[in-house]
């Protein structure tokens, strides 16, 4: 429902979920788990914590949203999606209990994996928020450690309208007397976070407080850069196959989450576990969308960031990629703050409005409109898949096609 209506099918309360866990026997209690929130960089985060901790040995539970292509996206134990039938068993055997609580698509969703992680006995599970962290269905969790990667402007209709409110809501996952990992340090939230975590008793850590990222290149589709504790170098030539710019401080969260993980928690990662996992994330768990690269001859390439700090991070790569032209396949939202997003848009480039195929979709015409008061000039197309091949026919062997703005559109380009 969130997919298709948006903010109406948000419930701001636990009280769903946590009868729906109580009625399976709270299967979120029967497993280590380690919860990520943050605006944007949550999703990359989650997936290279548990492809360290597949790459160590252990059985690995990934719970993640939204999914690009298969429901079962979100629910994977080292890399593999939930087979079909058990998500048919669930929520056959759960029928009574979902008419009874009627709880949302995602509270549903959250509870499934919850069971399934505990029924298959993972080692440790990777559990992302949905949305905010205080009120999401997944802050039921007692987790060994919480991550926020970073705070933005987003989901403002539900979250709060500046850095600080939705500080606020992210800081929710902060647990008493367990530590947590922030990535960005930021002036308008870190006192938010400092504060929580003083009243909570937890440990905090700003990760780009005590590493840093040095020799920065992509080779060969692999981004490598060294790692470096205040003077000291501890991971020379890391690499990683997530070759998107704004990735190195998602390392640096990952990295710092691991030490603290190592010191404090029976969960230990070795160092070629951590050069073995970050190399092979999409490969050992799945991960599509982040700076993927579909064709080469024309170049295509998309992301699924879709709000300022998104769209900002995309223009980066954009342009450091090589090329002649450029052709972007654009489609979005309507709750997103669009004219903020347009105004970053490059616009020396050939726009290909579409709109993506739910109900929350921007007309196309309607972001046409918006666009060309930006300067943004291109024609508007019926389906992504029309503007997409249409890109393809326009573009030369030299050009970059970029597909975004939703990640409903790259799900659809995918």
């Amino acid at each position: 429902m969130f997919t298709r209506v948006g903010a109406s099918a948000f419930k701001k309360d636990l009280t769903n979920t946590i009868i729906f866990c109580e009625a399976l026997d709270n299967p979120q209690h029967k497993f280590k788990s380690i919860h990520v929130a943050g605006t944007n960089g949550k999703g990359s985060t989650s997936h290279m914590l548990a492809s360290v901790l597949q790459a160590q040995g252990y059985k690995t539970g990934l719970y993640t949203s939204p999914h690009l292509k298969d429901f079962r996206e979100r629910i994977r134990i080292n890399g593999k999606m939930m087979a079909k039938a058990e998500v048919i068993t669930f929520v056959q055997q759960q029928k009574k209990l979902i008419k009874e609580v009627e709880p949302s698509f995602f509270e549903v969703t959250v509870a499934m994996a919850f069971d399934y992680f505990a029924r298959h006995k993972v080692d440790v599970a990777v559990i992302e928020v949905g949305l905010g962290g205080r009120l999401d269905s997944t802050n039921i969790i007692q987790p060994e450690i919480s991550v926020i990667t970073n705070i933005s402007i987003d989901h403002t209709n539900m979250l709060g309208n500046t850095i600080e409110e939705i500080a606020g809501e992210k800081a929710g996952i902060i647990k008493k007397n367990t530590p947590v990992v922030i990535g960005e340090t930021q002036d308008k939230s870190k006192a938010v976070f400092l504060s929580k975590a003083e009243e909570m008793n937890a440990q905090i850590i700003f990760a780009d407080a005590v590493l840093s990222a040095q020799e920065i290149k992509v080779k060969n589709n692999k981004l490598s850069l060294s790692i470096f504790r205040g003077n000291k170098p501890q991971y020379k030539n890391l690499q990683s196959d997530l070759t998107g710019l704004y990735q190195p401080k998602n390392i640096l969260t990952v990295l710092e989450t691991f030490a603290i993980l190592n010191q404090q928690t029976e969960i230990k990662t070795s160092i070629e576990s951590i050069y073995k996992g970050l190399k092979e994330v999409k490969k050992r768990t799945g991960l599509q969308g982040r700076w993927q690269t579909l064709s080469k001859n024309p170049l295509i390439i998309c992301d699924t960031g879709h709000n300022e700090a998104g769209i900002t991070e995309v223009v980066k790569n954009i342009i450091q990629t090589p090329h002649q032209n450029l052709h972007m396949v654009f489609g979005m939202v309507k709750d997103k703050d669009i004219s903020k997003v347009l105004s970053l848009l490059p616009k020396q480039a050939k726009y290909y409005f579409c709109k993506p195929d739910l109900e929350r979709g921007l007309e196309v015409k309607d972001l046409q409109e918006q666009a060309s008061t930006f300067g943004l000039k291109g024609h508007k197309f019926n389906s992504v898949a029309e503007a997409k091949a249409k890109a393809i026919e326009s573009a030369s062997s030299n050009d970059l096609i970029f597909i975004g703005g939703s990640t409903f559109v790259v799900a659809e380009a995918i």
